[in-house]
């Protein structure tokens, strides 16, 4: 019962705490309101646990808006502001983020290359900067549970699209275990077992 010695968490294909960022975009009122693939509650449920699996395992954050300082739109929902105080937002006025120069230099500026994304909707703010990163060859994995879109056939084409793009779809409990890696990285097990419990995903460790 030996572990193999941890692979370099940078160079790893895989997931790791220190080759990943969170790319949180558009998670405001209006978004939220019109999507139909998901319920709401589930939904900012969802988008808050990706949230705090990342602040668990110290995973950078970028965090995204459209339209708030033109007075076109309403910030990030209360709940997840709260939770990412602290956290600067990029305000944009492009609906694909990677459009706007600012939210480019912040994802390059964290030096990682496997981008975990989560935006509303997955047939637009989700699809087109997860197309131009692959593009630009960094390794997209969108958080499905945590993403919605107007329609289920909207939402599952966009995941499809995606897919064949080359992008890696995840869920938060494939997440968690993919920066968990190994339960004898003891500091975080508390955080992923309270995080996973919280939302049914396990009904027992044992």
């Amino acid at each position: 019962m030996t572990s193999y010695p941890r692979r370099d968490p940078v160079e790893d294909r895989l997931l790791t705490p220190e080759n990943s960022a969170l790319l949180v975009i558009d998670y405001q009122p209006t978004q939220i309101s019109s999507i139909r693939s998901i319920d709401h509650p589930t939904l900012i449920n969802n988008i808050e646990m990706t949230v705090k699996l990342a602040q668990a395992y110290q995973v950078p954050i970028i965090l995204s808006t459209v339209n708030v300082a033109t007075g076109r739109n309403k910030d990030t929902v209360p709940q997840l502001k709260k939770l990412l105080e602290g956290t600067p937002t990029i305000d944009r006025t492009s609906i694909n983020a990677w459009q706007d120069q600012d939210f480019v230099e912040a994802v390059k500026n964290t030096g990682r290359k496997h981008l975990v994304m989560a935006a509303l909707w997955t047939e637009a703010c989700l699809t087109f900067p997860a197309l131009d990163a692959l593009r630009e060859g960094y390794y997209v994995h969108p958080v499905v549970d945590a993403v919605g879109g107007t329609s289920v056939v909207a939402h599952e084409t966009a995941l499809s699209r995606i897919a064949q793009a080359g992008a890696e779809l995840t869920t938060n409990a494939q997440l968690a275990c993919e920066w968990q890696r190994d339960w004898n990285r003891t500091a975080t097990v508390p955080d992923f077992v309270q995080l996973l419990l919280g939302a049914g995903d396990f009904i027992s460790l044992e």
